[in-house]
């Protein structure tokens, strides 16, 4: 880039904000203590991330009520539990959270898991995140968060 037009940075930035655009508050690319994820996508009751997790890591139980979750494993497989249920799901097969559903999700392979998340409903803030239980080791706020 011209350093010459360095202060058009702010232009972006302003743009970004105006269009309710949520990249100038954070990168697009997140590091986690399980993994890492992506925003693909986002926009009015919806949210795409690409996931990978760890060999080994998971997702505590947690819940939420104003979103549904729809996961489809792209590579690795992993160990989901909905409600009292666990069952595995493999490379081109998904599985679907609904909202008020208690559910969990871990890399029970040697290689990473990588999947894609979309989010869909009509509230995906972090306060529709509740957690049930708590990661050892972690301190609360680094509790398998993934936004």
């Amino acid at each position: 880039a011209n350093k010459d037009t360095v202060q058009d940075v702010k232009k972006i930035v302003d743009y970004l904000k105006r269009n309710d655009r949520n990249e100038y508050k954070q990168h697009q690319e997140v590091f986690r203590p399980w993994g890492k994820y992506n925003v693909i996508d986002s926009g009015k009751n919806y949210l795409v991330r690409c996931i990978t997790v760890k060999p080994g890591e998971k997702f505590v139980a947690q819940m939420h009520h104003h979103r549904a979750e729809h996961w489809i494993v792209l590579s690795g497989t992993a160990r989901v539990t909905k409600g009292e249920q666990t069952y595995m799901v493999s490379e081109n097969e998904s599985t679907f959270i609904p909202p008020n559903t208690i559910h969990a999700l871990e890399n029970p392979g040697m290689t990473p898991l990588k999947l894609i998340e979309i989010q869909s409903g009509t509230y995906l803030g972090e306060d529709d995140i509740i957690r049930l239980e708590q990661r050892s080791g972690f301190s609360k706020e680094w509790t398998n968060e993934r936004s």
